[in-house]
């Protein structure tokens, strides 16, 4: 086959060839479940590592069948939609394809979500049907009475326990009696899901996806991943990351996906080591919190060969040299575009890092002989010294830096990364109940990211430089927060920090305003902060404001809500919750590698999982 371009134009040839690439492995992915149920019906496809529970191909495939089946004998048609509003990844990835089975739209709901921010997500998505779980029904109860319409909720894990609440209920047991799912035959071009933006830089978005979009944003990780492999997954399943980089990815390539109810650095390596997971996606937020634990001999003994760091740290060398990680990817991420831009990293060479009895899926050869075929750059580790490496456009996407005027800027020049889908369906349809942010973001016929980045002269390959946003205006200049923020974290008492720009009145330069989160156990004044940016940071970079916070607003990703930070430092109130500044020191140290705040272990609160559907009763 013809190696795709990825010029903005190639006549029908390039558009059959790249029809045929998403094709190959089946769209919708429900497709390519099946496939594997018939071809390895008993090989693992979700391992449940917190209850131990283990569905093969074949089981997946009569569980979602019977979702899908049930759904339709309850009234569900194709193109509504389901909310799914479940802690458990075992759960919400049996639904997922369930109702996409039924023809519905899988829309997920952030379970950690209550008040004003869940009503204004159920309020945009109006579900025919919310699946949930006990735990999860007090939130849901507080705002039933606000919502605009009745939705029937059922409740995953009340089997023979009858829920306190007063929505219609569809009793969870309709959905373990076998059933036949209704042949709707949903295309590339259907509705897939409703996603909300992860919400770092303002009020989460709900973004209607295709099928078509959820093979585009996995395709490379798909090409990368083989039926050997094994997925590991502790990202929640309302995001993109955890659903579709995770449990999609595994379903299209045959292999297993190990999933866990949360991120827990203590527990991340023996959870690995004990599945054999292979591949996995990891925040920027996760390597610290892993690399912080001290050093030993054994680190490099484990299976995970490949991972895509999302976005890219500066630590990926050292990261990959402790852990004798081979691969790592670096890409363009976001729910709106999908991945338009990658590139492999070649952190260890062949032999030296995953040890050979614990290689899994492709070779070092066999991977460099994929990324030539889709013309996605190999590097080696030393040729990325810093973060922010988001690749060379993929197929699909025409992708362009764009200045202010919607004009392409020269190598070099730093504009807004935007892209043109080659076919129908790549990238996100419309923001849901926001024409106007929908008509801005589509504007000229170009998706606009909001990144403002930078292609390098030499090499071609584009660099993220910070939100556009959140550049920051110093004597007609623009500043990236983000260099800042690169600056700033070297500081060895610091977990995380955040910077942003607030304009001076009646002047067009902003002021820096600097968040930081200390390391646990560690009190950090804004004065002695001050004196250390004075001493570190150049004068047009120092921030005239900072605050110490005890633990930073966070996204399900990881990612610092910025848009909070700033009602926080304007003093305006947070529908979210509090942001408490650091006062006085904490009572008593914590190890680094404990838990980040507010987060639960593995397995805390959480009852058993509930049977598969087809598992109980037959008809």
């Amino acid at each position: 086959m013809t190696t795709p371009s990825t010029g903005a134009t190639g006549g029908a040839a390039l558009l059959d060839t790249l029809a045929a690439e998403l094709a190959v492995d089946g769209e919708p992915v429900t497709e390519a479940l099946d496939a594997w149920s018939v071809r390895t019906p008993m090989r693992v496809f979700i391992h449940y590592g917190e209850h131990g529970l283990d569905l093969s191909y074949a089981e997946a495939r009569r569980a979602t069948d019977t979702i899908a089946g049930n759904l339709e004998a309850i009234g569900v048609r194709r193109g509504d939609r389901v909310a799914v509003h479940c802690r458990s990844p075992y759960a919400a990835a049996l639904w997922m394809f369930g109702i996409w089975k039924a023809g519905g739209i899988f829309c997920p709901v952030d379970p950690d979500l209550g008040g004003e921010l869940l009503l204004a997500q159920l309020t945009t998505i109006g579900a025919a049907l919310i699946v949930t779980e006990r735990a999860g029904l007090p939130a849901l109860e507080l705002v039933r009475r606000h919502l605009p319409y009745a939705p029937r909720v059922t409740v995953h894990d009340s089997v023979g326990i009858p829920p306190a609440h007063e929505f219609p209920e569809v009793p969870y047991s309709r959905f373990l009696a076998r059933a036949l799912p209704p042949q709707v035959g949903s295309g590339p071009d259907d509705i897939a899901a409703i996603l909300h933006t992860p919400g770092n830089t303002g009020r989460p978005k709900a973004v209607v996806l295709c099928h078509r979009w959820v093979a585009q944003s996995t395709f490379l990780l798909r090409r990368l991943t083989t039926p050997d492999d094994v997925v590991y997954n502790d990202l929640p399943l309302h995001t993109m990351l955890g659903a579709f980089a995770g449990v999609a990815r595994a379903a299209w390539t045959g292999s297993t996906v190990t999933l866990w109810d949360r991120f827990h650095p203590g527990e991340f390596w023996g959870r690995v080591t004990a599945t054999g997971a292979s591949t996995a996606v990891l925040t920027d937020a996760a390597v610290p919190w892993l690399t912080s634990a001290p050093e030993r001999p054994g680190d490099a003994l484990n299976p995970l060969a490949k991972v895509w760091l999302h976005p890219l740290p500066a630590t990926h060398a050292d990261f990959a040299r402790r852990f004798g990680i081979d691969f790592v990817v670096a890409a363009y991420g976001q729910i709106e575009s999908g991945m338009p831009a990658a590139a492999v990293i070649e952190e260890m060479r062949d032999g030296e890092g995953t040890p050979p009895a614990l290689q899994r899926g492709l070779t070092h050869e066999q991977v460099t002989r994929v990324c030539a075929h889709y013309r996605v750059p190999v590097v080696p580790a030393h040729a990325v010294p810093r973060k922010g490496l988001l690749g060379a456009p993929l197929p699909f996407l025409d992708v362009a830096i764009l200045d202010e005027y919607d004009r392409r800027v020269p190598p070099g020049t730093v504009g807004q990364l935007a892209v043109r889908p080659h076919l129908s369906g790549l990238v996100v349809q419309e923001y849901l109940g926001d024409p106007l942010t929908t008509a801005e973001a589509m504007r000229n016929l170009w998706l606009h990211t909001g990144d403002a980045v930078v292609r390098d002269p030499e090499d071609g390959m584009i660099h993220f430089v910070d939100r556009v946003q959140d550049r920051i205006r110093m004597r007609g200049e623009n500043i990236s927060a983000y260099h800042i923020e690169d600056l700033v974290n070297q500081h060895p008492d610091i977990t995380i920090c955040a910077v942003f720009g607030v304009p001076l009145s009646g002047r067009q330069d902003d002021e820096i305003v600097l968040y930081v989160e200390p390391d646990p156990g560690r009190l950090l004044e804004p004065e002695a902060l001050h004196a250390w940016c004075a001493q570190s940071l150049p004068p047009y970079m120092r921030p005239a404001h900072v605050r110490v916070v005890i633990r930073m607003p966070r996204t399900p990703n990881h990612r610092v809500e910025k848009h909070r930070l700033r009602r926080h430092f304007l003093g305006l109130a947070d529908p979210a919750g509090l942001i408490v500044e650091q006062t006085r020191p904490p009572a008593a140290p914590t190890a680094r590698a404990a838990l980040p705040s507010g987060q639960r272990g593995i397995g805390a609160g959480f009852g058993p999982a509930a049977l598969p559907p087809g598992a109980g009763v037959e008809n």
